[in-house]
């Protein structure tokens, strides 16, 4: 987001992720840190008041946003809700301004936008001249615009295959193009910024398809994080270093011949394109709409100059590749922590014989990593049906290549060496030495590292001896009371068996060298089964410690403790803790 010029971020429509905070406060990005929903029912404002605790001395939040088009905000009932939550932000914090996500209504009264510090805009571009006439003091901005879709790597709009071309031609109904959105900002020095729809592309809302497609294509950036052309429109508008693309690619066999349109995208005075060696066009640059021509496709070379006042400040070329011959990966950094957290996205790529990337392969690719795991792999494809998850514990995936580009996530357990390899029919493979740094998390002492038994079943109880093999149903919340050791109760004639059941993994540490089960308290008589052998009788109806031993290994166990009260009215149960160490 920061490559593509972009200064801030909304958290649309939840509270983010501390981690992302923590990522923007690192990076200088600026957040508009967004509630949920307009309400003012008590567990609104106590979500509220937590977010705002949460993330206060975040310095980038810049911004609290209170809701999203929400059908109440021309209402009295609004106002009134939104009062109440400002309260509650301004409780906890008053040195931030409180602003909406607004999508309508904006002059109709009551109004939750007369409440607030900085009036939010979702697609209000006709709007803007008239509301800033009307209320030249209040502080305006676009917290959503644009909504354009595009496909990476598409030269033309395909409806039937759900894909889109990759050109900034398409958009919604209620939303613009990339450049026209932001020209309508730009060009209006009372509108303090805008928040497009959206950086990443994401699951769900395939707008303007529906299934099969399953993802949306909204984002600057695909679901991996591939640029689109939106993203080098994006740099354009918003870098000041000189900015130059071309798109699209110059790789299209069966297109010999026949027109495409080349957009230069520039942030300078003009651009000069060359076709093979030779001049096809002299382009002035729109500061909004770049530059633009019609080509006959030939293959070869397409080459552009960019000039800023009279000097060149930019060179960018495009070629035709050749068959993909190999694949190529490249890591986003060259070491990762061993604290067995810390993950790199490696960008996999079909090369052909000068090395230069295919930009039309969509080869089905195999991954194998060696001392490392896998947590996923993509391609960006919004259609794509094939699995994100890895295979064989992690060790394995495959995911096809979808124009040109795949990435697979890899995580370090621990370890002090990791590779890589991706192989696909027909291409030389590639091996990806990682490089792991030793490092260990930071860590506080545990007073007591116990494990604690806390979550156990008791069955109704029975005058007969119960069967100890009795399943408990998927929810069944009312036959089998959930229970927490801590506490007794009385026996008597109809209640002579009672028995309690826990199913249990073992830590780590204890799966690999045994450890004990301890129970700092058992009252009544009472048999003790683990996994179904009998491991301990206590006939003597006192409170007593009782100390078990737990085998060593992985597996799940089931601990069961079958009470025999005889009828009596004397205490059972688990008085105290059940831990194991």
């Amino acid at each position: 987001m920061k490559a593509m010029g972009a200064n801030a971020i909304r958290c649309a429509h939840n509270p983010p992720a501390a981690e992302l905070l923590d990522a923007a406060d690192r990076l200088g990005i600026m957040v508009m840190d967004e509630h949920r929903e307009l309400s003012a029912a008590s567990d609104t404002l106590d979500r509220l008041g937590w977010l705002v605790r949460r993330d206060r001395n975040h310095p980038s939040v810049i911004l609290w946003s209170l809701c999203n088009e929400e059908s109440l905000q021309s209402s009295a009932v609004g106002v009134a809700m939104i009062r109440r939550m400002k309260a509650v932000v301004r409780a906890l914090d008053d040195t931030r301004p409180i602003t909406a996500a607004l999508n309508g209504a904006m002059f109709a009264a009551p109004n939750i936008a007369d409440e607030l510090d900085v009036v939010g805009f979702n697609y209000g571009t006709a709007q803007y001249d008239r509301y800033h006439a009307t209320y030249p003091d209040r502080p305006l901005l676009s917290s959503e615009d644009t909504s354009a879709y595009m496909t990476r790597g598409v030269l033309r709009t395909d409806r039937v295959a759900h894909v889109l071309a990759d050109d900034d031609s398409e958009h919604t109904n209620w939303g613009l193009p990339h450049r026209a959105a932001w020209e309508a900002i730009a060009t209006r020095p009372f509108m303090a910024g805008a928040f497009v729809w959206t950086g990443f592309d994401y699951r769900g809302e395939p707008t303007p398809f529906a299934w099969p497609s399953v993802g949306a294509s909204f984002g600057a950036m695909d679901l991996c994080g591939f640029a689109k052309t939106a993203f080098h429109i994006r740099r354009a508008l918003w870098s000041h270093a000189p900015v130059l693309e071309l798109s699209p690619h110059w790789t299209w066999p069966g297109l010999e011949g026949q027109p495409i349109t080349v957009m230069a995208i520039a942030n300078a005075d003009r651009v000069v394109l060359r076709l093979n060696g030779r001049p096809v066009a002299d382009l002035p640059v729109d500061r909004f709409a770049m530059a633009s021509v019609t080509l006959p496709y030939a293959p070869g070379r397409l080459e552009a100059i960019a000039y800023r006042g009279g000097r060149a400040i930019a060179h960018r070329r495009v070629e035709t590749t050749g068959a993909a011959i190999a694949l190529r990966l490249t890591p986003d950094r060259e070491t990762l922590a061993g604290d067995g957290r810390d993950t790199v996205p490696v960008t996999v790529e079909a090369i052909d014989a000068k090395g230069r990337a295919v930009p039309i392969a969509q080869h089905a690719v195999r991954f194998r990593v060696d001392g490392g795991t896998i947590l996923g792999v993509g391609n960006g494809d919004p259609n794509s049906h094939e699995s994100d998850l890895p295979t064989n514990a992690g060790r394995t995936a495959a995911r096809r290549l979808f124009n040109g580009l795949a990435q697979v996530l890899v995580q370090s357990p621990g370890g002090l060496h990791m590779a890589l390899t991706v192989e696909a029919d027909g291409l030389a493979p590639a091996r990806l030495p990682i490089g792991i740094v030793p490092q260990t998390l930071p860590e506080v002492a545990v007073r007591d590292g116990r494990q604690s038994l806390t979550e156990w079943r008791q069955a109704p109880p029975s005058a007969t001896l119960p069967d100890l093999d009795r399943p408990i149903a998927d929810g069944d919340m009312n036959s089998w009371a959930w229970l927490k050791p801590g506490s007794t109760e009385s026996g008597n004639a109809d209640a002579r068996y009672i028995l309690f059941r826990v199913a249990f993994t073992p830590r780590r540490n204890v799966a690999a060298t045994g450890g004990r089960i301890i129970f700092a308290a058992i009252a009544g008589p009472v048999r003790i089964w683990l996994d179904g052998r009998l491991v301990h009788t206590k006939t003597d109806p006192a409170t007593t410690r009782v100390i078990l031993p737990l085998p060593a290994g992985t597996r799940d166990h089931v601990l069961q403790l079958l009470f025999d009260t005889g009828g009596r009215a004397i205490p059972f149960g688990l008085a105290g803790t059940v831990t194991i160490a």
